[in-house]
């Protein structure tokens, strides 16, 4: 209610001033003199009322307005419900008809619109300015607010975004969102029609303002606690495993898949250094992508991964696709990757390998964030050391036992040559016998290049035939020899009957088909079929007879043969004439695919 004069007083006054003609100016001067002071004091006294009462007014506005904005902040247990509350709160208090709130990004670099009244709801996550760009990012930069009544968008400060339709409004209002003065976000109003904003309109703004920094920081605040709970949760879940598991490569890749869940990366990888080599192999990655997963191996001291590995420190890369050492950013894009941390896989002060972890936006990794990869990455480091020893102590049983079943098969075949020794000479015993030994050795070199179990036959083939050439064929023969066919993988123990059987077949072809002759071929052909496997030694030298019975006329050769084909490979063995000389074939059955081992003799074809 508006404060009104007294009108009796103002009667007065009126009387008074008409009868100032009746009496003498000196006695009444004085009198007007306190009834106009009097009067000043009563307009200044209205003055003061009107005063109180808009203040008092204005309080009540805000009282209401923080008595609405709490209700929208305790109503929204999630962050976007709960800053779209406030939207509708702000349109409401300020009397305005279009409201946007943006927050920074995690590297602070960049405002984000994160809510946003109905009608530019849609551009949600979309619409992104620098800080300092826009009078939005200008108001960030200088944490003051700014109010434009007319032609905002003919501010020199202004940025315009055509999908906004920013051009029909014409007044604007942003208010830097702080907490603890430091900025994370703008809360901004605007009108269509020129429009003075009042310190009441300001005041409310920076209440709602005030309101909306709380609860992003109290929101940060839950989202740190959250990940700090499931990185400990995922540390302690790892160190679970690598005590309980053996098994290297599931280790490694438990690893990566929980780190790339609780930190919320697009990709993690572990790789490995190949000392051999020097480079670094991807041993375990969350990628399911193949081409990520089928890229080359990275020489130490090339890209990002190669040079953390190689100097033994953490490397943090803004974004792979740009930066110059990267060497697979065509990968990178397809795959939607962008920042990279790699850290190195160090324990007692040698680097193992890295773990490498990408974002799918630019985002800066903070040293919290470093501390917890570096904790990971020695529990990696662990698994691999844990792993090696492992490793190292199964090889040394594994060792004892092959050593000690080569010797038992050695001297069985000592035996056989004792049996089979009556008119040979001394230095044709021990070279045979040197012969099948270094065979037998030829299966382990290779053994100990390749994979612990898996021996590569063509390779052993080569070997054998180089060894033969070497130690068997008199120098003034020229004998050729040369393996063709498919290569494949056996087990040690079909290796090692494998290399015996080749090793006779090719001594029997040098010591019986070219002993009247000074040259010809030897060819290996070695073959895969689905279900069995064929060797097969073909000789241009002297054929055997028609007459020719393996079972009248077995040497030592054949029977060393005859056993390894039967008892170690489960197969069968064809010596036979064909077009293009004597043909010596084993077949052998894949492993589940057993037959009934045979000796058979072929005519002359």
């Amino acid at each position: 209610m508006r404060f009104r004069p007294n009108l009796r007083l103002r009667k007065t006054m009126r009387l008074f001033r008409r009868n100032l003609r009746s009496d003498s100016a000196e006695e009444v001067a004085p009198l007007v003199e306190e009834l106009q002071l009097k009067e000043r004091q009563l307009l200044e006294a209205q003055r003061v009322i009107q005063q109180l009462q808009e203040q008092l007014e204005e309080q009540a506005a805000e009282v209401d307005a923080l008595r609405r904005i709490g209700a929208a902040v305790g109503s929204a247990f999630e962050v976007d419900e709960t800053l779209n509350a406030l939207v509708e709160v702000a349109l409401r208090l300020t009397g305005t008809e279009s409201c946007h709130i943006y927050l920074l990004n995690e590297n602070r670099t960049e405002l984000v619109l994160r809510a946003a009244d109905e009608e530019a709801r849609p551009m949600v996550g979309k619409i992104r300015l620098k800080v300092g760009e826009g009078i939005t990012g200008w108001v960030a930069r200088e944490k003051r607010y700014v109010a434009v009544p007319r032609e905002a968008y003919k501010d020199h400060r202004f940025k315009y975004f055509p999908e906004m339709r920013e051009g029909e409004y014409e007044s604007m209002l942003a208010v830097p969102l702080l907490y603890n003065n430091e900025v994370i976000g703008v809360i901004n109003v605007r009108t269509r029609r020129p429009h003075e904003y009042s310190r009441n309109q300001v005041r409310i703004l920076s209440n709602i303002a005030a309101q909306v920094a709380g609860v992003i920081e109290r929101s940060r605040r839950l989202q740190q606690l959250e990940r700090r709970a499931e990185q400990v949760s995922t540390l302690t879940e790892i160190t679970r495993q690598i005590a309980s598991n053996l098994y290297l490569e599931e280790i490694l890749q438990f690893l990566v898949n929980m780190t790339a869940q609780a930190m919320g990366y697009k990709i993690c990888t572990v790789m490995l250094i190949d000392e051999e080599r020097k480079e670094l192999v991807l041993k375990a990655t969350s990628s399911k992508s193949q081409e990520y997963i089928s890229k080359p191996n990275v020489p130490l001291g090339n890209s990002i991964a190669g040079r953390a590995a190689q100097q033994g420190r953490i490397i943090t890369v803004q974004d792979v696709k740009e930066h110059p050492q990267y060497s697979f950013p065509d990968i990178a894009a397809k795959e939607g990757l962008c920042s990279l941390a790699c850290i190195p896989l160090r324990t007692k002060g040698e680097t193992l390998g890295v773990l490498n972890c990408y974002t799918d936006r630019p985002h800066q990794f903070t040293e919290e964030e470093l501390n917890v990869l570096m904790a990971l990455a020695n529990q990696a480091a662990v698994a691999v050391e844990h792993a090696k020893l492992s490793l190292r102590s199964a090889i040394l049983r594994e060792m004892h036992h092959r050593v000690k079943n080569n010797l038992q098969q050695v001297a069985s075949l000592l035996r056989l040559q004792m049996h089979y020794a009556e008119g040979a000479s001394a230095k044709e015993v021990l070279n045979e016998s040197l012969s099948r030994i270094l065979a037998i050795a030829t299966v382990h070199d290779l053994l100990s290049r390749e994979d612990l179990d898996m021996v590569p036959i063509k390779r052993l083939a080569e070997t054998i035939l180089f060894h033969t050439q070497q130690g068997l064929i008199p120098p003034h023969k020229r004998i050729e020899t040369r393996v063709i066919g498919d290569d494949f993988l056996l087990p040690l123990q079909q290796a090692t009957s494998f290399a015996l059987i080749l090793n006779e077949l090719v001594q029997n072809a040098v010591e019986h088909g070219f002993q009247e002759q000074d040259s010809g071929h030897i060819t290996v052909t070695i073959q895969e079929h689905p279900e069995r496997y064929c060797l097969t030694v073909v000789n241009d030298g002297k054929p055997l007879p028609e007459s020719f019975d393996p079972r009248k006329t077995m040497t030592l050769g054949l029977r060393i043969v005859d056993d390894l084909v039967r008892g170690g490979l489960h197969g069968t063995f064809d010596l036979f004439n064909c077009e293009e000389g004597i043909c010596a074939q084993v077949t052998f059955p894949k492993e589940g695919n057993a037959v009934t081992p045979e000796w058979r003799l072929r005519g002359h074809e």
